[in-house]
């Protein structure tokens, strides 16, 4: 077999497995209601663009051609699937305080909507048009469901699933309240809300801060041992030869995930959890929100 025959070969192979890997993920998620898995299945289609799928298969195809060994080629696809994101900047943590913003900014208007003694409903259609970027889809899916007759308490419940954002929750229930139970100073509240979500931002942004050198040192010893890798692979391929083996295929699979392990964990302490939620469980909500009539 010829090295660009192997080559192709390990590549499709690799591909495979990533078709797999997202196929079994669109499956799982597909019964539940968890805004968490579909959150998570929505950024797996969002990540899986052509310039990353086209690197990953270059990167599998020349570990096969230059090594000819399966669990090489296979780890080889997975870091180069992987590795861009972990020693990248945290564009998750950016996105976060960009939403977290854009809540903010909502709330204000509907605040300043709701003052001029408009009702609930009016604005939020008012507030559609220039509602901050990285919400507008939301809030665009919300006023359409108003517009279509949907009860205000379903839509709003729609937007938070949609959302699936802890500042977005805490908008939504006071919203809700004045909804079913006529909440008075409901503008007040509001704007309480919009200046807690700028301190959370805040607070966030310190916190990453201080995790900065983590992060730092986590993509240092990450990139040494990569460097170190693609060493041996150039320079001391008889130190290598021993994974040339059945046997050594299975124990290097046995070593790339203990090292997939702890790259993932040296991931996992110097990024930032997501805030846990309030208002969850709300897929029945979502659909009602969007195929309910008003009475």
């Amino acid at each position: 077999m010829s090295a660009a025959t192997a080559g192709i070969l390990g590549a499709l192979a690799g591909f495979g497995v990533i078709l797999i890997v997202a196929g079994l993920r669109r499956t799982a998620a597909a019964p539940q209601s968890s805004p968490r898995l579909a959150q998570l299945a929505a950024r797996v289609r969002q990540e899986a663009t052509m310039p990353r799928v086209a690197v990953t298969l270059v990167t599998m195809a020349v570990v096969a051609a230059v090594t000819r060994w399966p669990s090489g080629t296979v780890l080889a696809g997975l870091a180069a699937w992987f590795l861009p994101r972990v020693l990248g900047p945290d564009r998750e943590h950016a996105r976060a305080l960009e939403r977290i913003e854009a809540i903010a900014t909502f709330t204000e208007m509907l605040r300043d909507t709701i003052s001029a003694a408009a009702g609930l409903e009016q604005a939020i259609l008012a507030a559609e048009p220039v509602a901050p970027a990285p919400v507008r889809e939301h809030v665009v899916l919300l006023a359409a469901r108003i517009r279509r007759g949907a009860r205000l308490p379903e839509a709003l419940r729609a937007f938070a699933a949609e959302t699936a954002d802890p500042t977005a929750d805490l908008v939504v229930a006071a919203l809700l309240l004045a909804a079913e139970q006529q909440a008075r100073d409901l503008a007040q509240l509001l704007g309480s809300l919009a200046d807690s979500a700028r301190q959370h931002a805040v607070m966030r942004m310190r916190v990453a801060a201080g995790r900065a050198r983590v992060r730092t040192a986590a993509r240092i010893i990450i990139a040494v041992t990569m460097v170190l890798v693609i060493g041996l692979l150039a320079w001391s391929r008889a130190f290598l030869a021993p994974y040339g083996t059945p046997a050594g295929q299975l124990m290097l699979l046995v070593v790339g995930a203990c090292f997939s392990t702890g790259f993932w964990w040296l991931h996992r302490i110097s990024v930032m959890g997501d805030d846990p939620r309030l208002l969850v469980n709300l897929g029945t909500a979502a659909e009602a929100g969007t195929n309910g009539a008003r009475p």
